[in-house]
């Protein structure tokens, strides 16, 4: 009998629970990383909206694929690339309308965050993240219809922004949530550390596709990620998996002690066999032949758990999130950490224009670095908090740390571009790294903290709660910078350094609770020596 190859060998050592484990964290990174690429042409289109002054008829192809689009379209969309952009963003208050295009959109995605986790933990989250998907797509693929049909209003754009950010909102909690029921906090830090990398990800591929048609039809780079999350919230309906009881994998056996699940304590009481008989009936039994022997008996009993009461299974309430311990420091710093990346993410593109003297595409190919930056940080700061066991701590180190690299990154890019991709990659580790850590393994974390007694319930509204806050930041992020930057983009880095130092600020209370928690069994330790 021939063996089994090498390969089939691999797929046949893993069980059906890991297959399906690697399934779902495939799935979501996919899912989630189609969100941030239908949010990034924005920030990649934002220097074809407004751009240097030039005559309409100086709009020439840069390449065949180029001229047959722009041969495809009406006279009146190419003569609508107007001498200083695209109507309305062709006046001398541009940065004040693009930034009122980014606050809409942050504006309606932080409102919408601390609804949408209440919602999703009453709704099925594979049709609850699905559907959002597929709108999301279908209002992306709307504003770039603008281009073809030669739209130029602002209120059009901004109400679908509006609707976008909102139903946006959908994604987060849901990826969150589906991950948490999947993955226990082993190693947590690291796995998501590595999972959302789907951020940066997203970010990158949406610079890229959005990049490729900038210069020529800015409305594809609005059209084509829309059809990508559409077609991924349909993949999302057919495959996602909520929870590993919904395809009935096996719980590991219950010990002999009493556990506590939905409300009912369960007793495990072993039984020996030889207790159940009593001995004069011995003899009975040995006469009727040999008796098969089962050493122990399972008998389960339900009682209900008094301290579970009666919300053993139900929803938190929102105001019962915010009790948990951390919720509010982390919420804090999340909305001044998110406000720094997100200025970063709507207006890099841009700062590369007007500082660099770049192209659009060429700035955005350089600022998918700071993604890149944000990759490795991700992943840092979850293996140093695994090790570490201190998710407060880390955070505190990387955003110390943040406040001097972005002045630095506003000195030393004017200078040439070989020290400018070194500091979007350190800029991008940095700030991003705290982001990714509170986003991922902390709201998981604090999602499942003791204090819930194992309410599974509450995971999607702690992230919804942390991210929303997050959110609010995000909003603030890109409209300061809007009107900050006709001023100067000097002022804009102070005010980003300024958000760093008020994220480490609310981490300091947590971070003295984990360094006492250390301090405290040396001392233990040195006075047991002394005894």
């Amino acid at each position: 009998m021939a063996t089994l190859p090498p390969g089939i060998r691999f797929f046949l050592s893993f069980s059906k629970d890991q297959w399906f484990r690697a399934l779902v964290l495939f799935l979501t990174y996919l899912l989630y990383c189609s969100f941030h690429l239908s949010r990034k042409p924005i920030t990649i289109v934002k220097g074809e909206l407004h751009k240097h002054c030039s005559e309409p008829n100086e709009v020439e192809p840069h390449s065949y694929k180029e001229f047959v689009i722009l041969k495809a379209l009406p006279p009146s969309a190419v003569h609508n690339a107007s001498r200083c952009g695209w109507a309305p963003f062709d006046k001398k208050n541009y940065k004040q309308l693009l930034g009122a295009l980014d606050y809409s959109f942050l504006c309606a995605y932080a409102v919408g965050m601390y609804l949408s986790g209440m919602i999703g933990e009453r709704l099925p989250l594979r049709y609850f993240l699905s559907s959002g998907m597929v709108a999301s797509g279908f209002f992306t693929v709307l504003f770039g219809l603008g281009y073809f049909y030669n739209i130029h209003n602002l209120t059009y754009y901004i109400i679908i922004q509006v609707l976008n950010g909102l139903v946006q909102t959908t994604g987060w909690p849901s990826v969150v949530t589906c991950i948490g029921n999947w993955f226990g906090k082993g190693r947590r830090g690291l796995i998501m550390g590595v999972w959302n990398s789907h951020t940066s990800v997203g970010n990158i591929l949406g610079s890229l596709i959005a990049g490729f048609w900038v210069s020529s039809c800015w409305g594809m780079s609005f059209v084509v990620p829309g059809v990508i999350i559409g077609v991924m919230g349909v993949v999302c309906f057919l495959f996602l998996i909520e929870h590993p009881r919904d395809i009935k994998i096996e719980n590991p056996p219950l010990s002999p002690s009493n556990v506590s699940c939905n409300g009912l304590k369960i007793q495990n009481q072993i039984l020996k066999a030889e207790e159940s008989y009593p001995e004069k009936n011995w003899e009975i039994q040995n006469m009727l032949g040999p008796t098969p022997v089962y050493p122990t008996h399972h008998v389960v009993i339900l009682q209900r758990d008094p301290s579970a009461g009666k919300s053993g299974t139900s929803a938190i309430s929102f105001f019962g999130a915010l009790q948990i311990p951390g919720v509010v420091e982390f919420s804090m710093c999340l909305l001044f950490a998110k406000l720094v990346s997100y200025t970063f993410l709507f207006w890099l593109p841009l700062y590369m224009t007007s500082v660099g003297h770049m192209d659009a595409r060429h700035a955005g190919d350089l600022s998918t670095l700071f993604d890149v930056g944000g990759i490795i940080g991700g992943i840092l700061a979850g293996v140093i908090s695994d090790k570490s066991h201190k998710r407060a701590t880390t955070c505190g180190l990387m955003l110390l740390f943040a406040a001097p690299t972005l002045y630095f990154f506003s000195a030393v890019s004017k200078t040439g571009p070989a020290s400018t991709v070194v500091m979007l990659l350190v800029c991008g580790a940095l700030v991003n790294g705290p982001y990714s850590l509170i986003t991922t393994a902390v709201s998981a974390d604090l999602g499942t903290h003791k204090s819930l007694k194992g309410n599974a319930h509450a995971l999607s509204t702690v992230t919804a709660i942390i991210d929303g806050t997050g959110s609010v930041g995000a909003a603030l992020g890109p409209l300061l910078a809007g009107l900050l930057s006709p001023y100067g983009w000097h002022n804009v880095f102070f005010m980003l350094m300024i958000s760093d130092a008020f994220a480490l600020l609310f981490l300091l209370r947590l971070i003295k609770k984990e360094l006492k928690c250390v301090r405290q069994p040396a001392v233990e330790q040195t006075e047991w020596k002394e005894h």
